[in-house]
């Protein structure tokens, strides 16, 4: 089959880019009248959907308050029946309504596109994706863009967090890390992916302050300093925040920015925390993978590694997945601390990059310059694809396609099975950030000066 390479269709930038030459150097119903039991009824055939893979729509949005209904008086038995039907009707209805809308949701709110971290990508995407606008920075881009409701939110080392309309890439607003107006001032770079949930955009930057934003207007609404640099994105569990820093704690937060708890680690964790049943996990220089309890903020794993990871994990069920430094990528039972297996890279090279998971494979690209794909339950090697550079780009599958970039400059879309090569587009500067795939766009960037935004479908 001939590879399919993008065509440009049009390019934009940014009316102001405010370009600091430090930054490059610094950044490394209503009433009724039946029974209680018939409310309770309704209220629990309502999904439960995790606020972080939730539309917009459902986002922060409180329950109505029960209301207590009146005794029935004077309903003959069939009447009773009759509304019996007609609630268990309309609750039905609801349900599916509502299954439908969290299953049409292809949004890519997070780092990874969802709390379990595997990389895969809802929706559908062109088979030959063209490239349709571009979005410069002065420093590029190291962090991987988040998509959701028709917007991209994107962070940039310069200093920004932009929303961009997803369709033509017009800029709709830019928030700055630092309130200083003047443009000559250093800001803190934006190196990790954001968050999108409900209507607020969290984003961590260089100097350890994490950000929640309005998504709408971009305003902030309030901040949460840390002791070092965030590179890892925030994850939610219910009403809660989960972050990372290179302080060496996982931090927990309330909605409002307040601390609950944190965890101390040994050293820098660089990872976005999976989150999976009522458990999250992190790992980072300190060669350990801590598996901590979200309901009490204590430690429930402490297993060592002997690398240090800068990888996030993927987690399906009780195993979890990722690529160490030292040239491994491992399948750990976490509940039980036990390595299932270890797939060791020919050449000892870091794998640095996050993995992709589906039901078959593991597929995560090497300093090696290739990408591996190894069978998820044994970690036996299915296929290689080899490019002409490192690759530190966390990759993103979608229905029978796997998409990474490269230090060579391209971006390959390959075969999920086969691994051959079925689209590519030169960018021709290094692609290092994570990629995002929803709402039928793929996006990209270059991690250069001026380095481009690059929007596909």
């Amino acid at each position: 089959m001939k590879t399919a390479v993008a065509d440009t269709i049009w390019r934009f930038s940014p009316r102001d880019g405010c370009y600091n030459s430090d930054t490059t150097a610094a950044r490394q119903i209503g009433r009724t009248a039946v029974l209680p039991l018939i409310l309770l009824s309704r209220n629990s055939v309502s999904p439960r959907i995790p606020p972080a893979a939730m539309p917009t729509r459902y986002s922060h949005t409180p329950a109505p308050a029960a209301q207590v209904p009146q005794p029935v008086r004077g309903l003959s038995r069939r009447q009773l029946l009759g509304s019996l039907a007609t609630v268990a009707a309309t609750a039905a209805v609801s349900s599916g309504r509502a299954a439908q809308d969290a299953a049409a949701d292809t949004a890519w709110r997070s780092f990874r596109g969802a709390p379990d971290q595997r990389g895969l990508a809802r929706g559908t995407l062109a088979a030959s994706p063209a490239l349709r606008w571009e979005f410069s920075s002065p420093d590029g881009w190291v962090g991987c863009a988040a998509i959701a409701d028709g917007k991209v939110y994107a962070p940039a080392l310069a200093g920004f967090l932009y929303c961009i309309d997803r369709q033509t890439g017009k800029e709709l607003w830019k928030y700055r890390s630092i309130e200083d107006p003047d443009p000559k001032k250093f800001a803190p770079g934006f190196k990790a992916a954001p968050f999108v949930s409900g209507n607020t955009v969290y984003a961590g930057d260089e100097d350890g302050v994490l950000h929640a934003l309005d998504r709408t207007t971009g305003k902030k609404l309030w901040h949460f300093t840390t002791g070092s640099e965030i590179a890892g994105c925030v994850a939610r569990f219910k009403d809660k925040l989960l972050l990372a820093s290179h302080d060496s704690c996982l931090y927990c937060l309330t909605e409002a920015g307040a601390e609950v708890w944190k965890v101390q680690t040994n050293d820098r964790i660089n990872c976005s925390p999976a989150v999976a049943d009522h458990y999250t996990f992190v790992a980072g220089c300190d060669e350990h993978l801590r598996v901590i309890d979200l309901e009490t903020g204590k430690e429930f794993r402490d297993m060592p590694l002997e690398s240090f990871l800068i990888a996030s994990p993927a987690v399906v069920d009780d195993l979890l997945y990722v690529g160490t430094h030292t040239g491994l990528i491992l399948c750990v039972n976490w509940r039980q601390g036990q390595i299932v297996w270890k797939y060791p890279g020919p050449r000892e090279m870091p794998f640095h990059a996050s993995a992709v998971v589906t039901d078959q494979l593991v597929i995560v690209g090497g300093h090696d310059k290739t990408v591996h794909a190894v069978a998820r339950q044994s970690g036996k090697p299915v296929w290689t694809f080899a490019t002409r550079a490192k690759i530190e780009c966390s990759g993103v599958a979608i229905d029978n396609r796997y998409f990474t970039g490269s230090g060579d400059g391209n971006i390959y879309g390959l075969d999920l099975q086969t691994g051959r090569e079925i689209w590519k587009f030169n960018a021709g500067r290094d692609i290092t950030a994570g990629l995002a795939i929803g709402e039928g766009v793929l996006i990209a960037s270059e991690d250069q000066q001026n380095g481009r935004l690059l929007c596909f479908y």
